[in-house]
Order: structure tokens, then C-alpha cells, then sequence
């Protein structure tokens, strides 16, 4: 019979479980994507004074970038601490961090009061935010994962994900009402600063949630197991998370990062470029470009378990493979629709390339699971995925920017989309499948195939 340890918890409580990560990774998206729009739409102005605007634009996107420098601190910091205190104290740390600092920017004076102070402020926060979504990721999906049914992990892990788009749809919905009914100059004088205030309100309830829910069961039986290990050696010190994860799971590490390249780039592009350059190339209103990401986030958010729950019957990696491949196709027809200037084309563009992307990003949270054991899995998961941000989404705005002021053409953007596909479509395909791992495995053989769930289900009931 299966220990209480490794038994599938009731499905109350994995519910319960699910809704905690998700309304935690929600908040901390929220938070993340607010500065993201806020810099495309007013950060250049208020912080950056002086510039040609789309100058302007490239340094309030800098200071949006290294947001992301930082994530790889936190997926070193919160990795290690959670590998071994556990993932849910982890959890409500970085939601504090994330929303503390959120909830300052919104207190911030800008350039016109402050000066250059300003922007320094600014960035110092930005690398607060940062730092905290870097340890707030891999905690999310592993406590859903590991309190999971494996015959539906994709399904249950993709959850947490569906908190990106969440979190934009939340961060876009309140700044398109405040645009709509605030003139421009009382949106740029105090309006933009509301959304950041409200992040305070939002952390009160998902730390209420996230504090009642367990720690996994798989993390304690991996505890347990370590300590009895340790015990018999003398108390001999068991290896760091992160020294195990690049001896033993280098591979794993290089494959998630590659995995990342496309889902990274291409979501930066056509959710955060495209406020930019919709509206200073196609000559769409910034209320016009906010409500077609906005609709477009909210059918995101709706297929992001259809294609985990595919994940589940045919594998991570052929969703994965059919979503880096037609975001690298779709890039070409995106720019077309959205140079129509048609609110209806702008739809159409910024929903399908989500769609196509979500089929990367749905199954990530168990494909990335699985790689690692359950000692290093929180180190291993969250260093793949961080590690891949600085070179991907960190600079995907950035560059899109830079590539657009000096060719003045969306042509060198889409190709810049396109080779970033071709990268994860090398990685994921050289990877193995996944699927059928079992998660209680604490200590799985170097370069073995993964047991199947039903093998390990046996395993557990002899």
C-alpha cells in the first residue's frame, strides 16, 4: 500500500493547492508585467526625460531588463533554501519581496522631482521584483507538481502558468481602465501609479492563501530519507543542490535553457515590443494596443490547461515542439496584421502567436520537473528557467526596439523570433520524454530512462 507520504493527496485539497500557486504566481506576474507595459507607455517620460522618445523607450527598457539579471540570483538563492527547507516557506518570501517592492515603485518620485535619483530608485526595485520572480517560479509549479496525479501532471502543473497570463490580463485590464478614463495628463501625473499601490492589497490575500496550504509530500519524504542517509554516514554533509544539479544534471540544465529561448523572446515580443511598436509604427492608439493584449491574455490564460492536458496523452515534447515551431512561422504574418492598424488584425496577431506559445509554455512546468531529482529539482528547475531570462526575455524588448529604430522595419524582429525557434526546437528535440517519470524518485540514476508512472506506482504498492 502507498505511503501516506507519496499518496496522491485528496482532490479538495490539490485544488486548494492548485488555486494557491496559481493566485501567488498571478500577483507576482501582475507585479512583473505592470512595470513591463508601464515602461512601454510611461517610464520613458517620467524617468527618462529629454530623449527622442523611442531612445527614451531603450533606456526605460533597460531598467526593465535588469529586472531580469536578478532572476538568476533568486533562482540560486530560493533554489538552494528550497531544496532544502522546502518549497512553500520559499513561496511566501519572494510573494513579500514581490510585492513590497511593486508597492514602492508606486511611492516613487520621478525625475521631474528627484532628478537621476529617480531611475536609480527605480532600477533598485526593479532588481528586488526580479530577484524574487527568479525563486517564485520553480516553488509554484513544484508544489503543484509534487502534490500531483502523475497520470495528469501536465494538466495540474500548467496552472501555475496560467498565472503569467493572469497576471498580464490583470496588469493590462487595470491600466487600459485607467487610460480610458483618465486624460493622458492625469494618467502620467498620478494615474500610473494605482495599479502599482493596488499590488499591496493583492499580496495580503495570496499570503492568506498560500500559509494554508502543505508543505509537498515528496519534499518531506525527500528530507526524511536525506536525514537518515546523513545520519548513517555520521553526519557527513550532504552535497549542495546546485553542485549536484551541474554534476549530474548539467545536460538537463542546457536543454531547459534552450527549451526557453523561443517561449522567452517570442511572449517579450508580443506582449511588451508590440505596445511600441504598434503604436509609434502602425499608428495604433495605446488604448487600442492595451485591449488587443488584453483579450488576447485572456484566451491565453484558457488554453493553457488544454495543452498541458494534451501533454499529458501524447508527451511534453511534441506540444512543445509544435509551439516553437509555429511561433517561428507565425512571425512574419504577425507583423503584417498588426501594420494594418485594424484593431480586428491586432486581435487576430497578438492572440494567435499566444496560442502557439502557450504550447510552449503549458507543458514547461512538468517537462522542467521531471529532469531533476527531488533533492535538486528546486535548484535545477529554477536555474534552467532563470539562467535562459537574461539572454531571452531580458533583452527581447530591448532588441526589438534597437532593431527597429535602426532598420525601421519589422523584418530583422521577425528573424530574430524565427532563429530563437530554430534554438528550442534543437534543444527540445534532442531532449527525452519526460512524461512518465516519477517524481518520488529522490535519487534517480545519471542518464537512466525515467520509470513510468504505472512502474512506479507498482514500486510503491509491493
Amino acid at each position: 500500500m502507498a505511503s501516506a507520504a507519496t499518496a496522491p493527496p485528496p482532490p479538495a485539497n490539490l485544488k486548494r493547492i492548485v488555486a494557491a500557486s496559481l493566485i501567488g504566481t498571478t500577483i507576482e506576474w501582475y507585479d512583473f508585467f505592470l512595470y513591463g507595459s508601464a515602461a512601454a507607455l510611461v517610464f520613458n517620460e517620467l524617468f527618462f526625460p529629454g530623449s527622442d522618445p523611442l531612445v527614451g523607450t531603450l533606456l526605460s527598457f533597460l531598467t526593465y531588463a535588469v529586472g531580469f539579471a536578478a532572476r538568476p540570483l533568486g533562482a540560486l538563492v530560493f533554489g538552494h533554501f528550497g531544496d532544502r527547507l522546502g518549497r512553500k516557506k520559499l513561496l511566501v518570501l519572494s510573494l513579500l519581496l514581490m510585492g513590497g517592492a511593486t508597492f514602492a515603485i508606486g511611492l516613487l518620485p520621478t525625475h521631474a522631482t528627484v532628478g537621476t535619483a529617480a531611475p536609480v530608485l527605480l532600477t533598485l526595485l526593479r532588481l528586488v521584483q526580479g530577484f524574487a520572480l527568479g525563486g517564485e517560479w520553480g516553488g509554484a509549479v513544484l508544489l503543484v507538481s509534487e502534490h500531483g496525479d502523475a497520470r495528469r501532471r501536465g494538466f495540474w502543473a500548467s496552472w501555475p502558468q496560467t498565472g503569467a497570463p493572469a497576471g498580464q490580463l490583470l496588469a493590462t485590464g487595470v491600466l487600459s481602465l485607467l487610460t480610458a478614463v483618465l486624460s493622458d495628463e492625469a494618467f502620467g501625473t498620478w494615474g500610473w501609479r494605482v495599479p502599482f499601490l493596488l499590488s499591496g492589497v493583492l499580496v495580503i490575500v495570496g499570503l492568506w492563501i498560500r500559509l494554508s496550504v502543505d508543505e509537498s509530500p515528496v519534499f518531506q519524504q525527500a528530507l526524511e530519507q536525506a536525514e537518515a542517509r546523513q545520519a548513517a554516514r555520521s553526519g557527513a554533509a550532504e552535497k549542495l543542490p546546485i553542485v549536484s544539479v551541474l554534476r549530474d544534471h548539467w545536460r538537463d540544465v542546457l536543454v531547459a535553457m534552450g527549451a526557453r529561448m523561443a517561449e522567452n523572446i517570442s511572449y517579450y515580443v508580443i506582449t511588451a515590443f508590440i505596445l511600441v511598436y504598434a503604436t509609434t509604427s502602425a499608428g495604433v492608439s495605446k488604448q487600442t494596443a492595451l485591449n488587443a493584449v488584453l483579450i488576447a491574455s485572456a484566451v491565453h490564460f484558457a488554453v493553457i490547461p488544454a495543452w498541458g492536458a494534451l501533454s499529458d496523452r501524447i508527451g511534453r515534447r511534441p506540444v512543445y515542439l509544435v509551439g516553437a515551431a509555429g511561433v517561428g512561422l507565425w512571425m512574419f504574418p504577425f507583423f503584417a496584421l498588426v501594420d494594418t492598424g485594424g484593431f480586428g488584425s491586432l486581435i487576430l496577431a497578438v492572440t494567435v502567436g499566444l496560442v502557439l506559445h502557450g504550447a510552449m509554455y503549458a507543458p514547461q512546468a512538468a517537462f522542467f520537473s521531471e529532469m531533476f531529482a527531488t533533492r535538486m529539482r528546486y535548484s535545477g528547475a529554477s536555474i534552467g528557467a532563470q539562467f535562459a531570462s537574461v539572454a531571452a526575455g531580458a533583452p527581447a524588448p530591448l532588441i526589438a526596439t534597437a532593431l527597429l529604430s535602426d532598420y525601421g522595419s519589422s523584418t530583422p524582429i521577425a528573424l530574430y523570433v524565427i532563429a530563437a525557434a530554430v534554438l528550442t526546437l534543437v534543444a527540445v528535440g534532442v531532449a527525452k520524454e519526460t512524461r512518465h517519470r516519477d517524481l518520488a524518485d529522490v535519487e534517480p540514476a545519471v542518464g537512466a530512462e525515467p520509470a513510468t508512472a504505472g512502474a512506479a506506482d507498482t514500486a510503491r504498492t509491493a
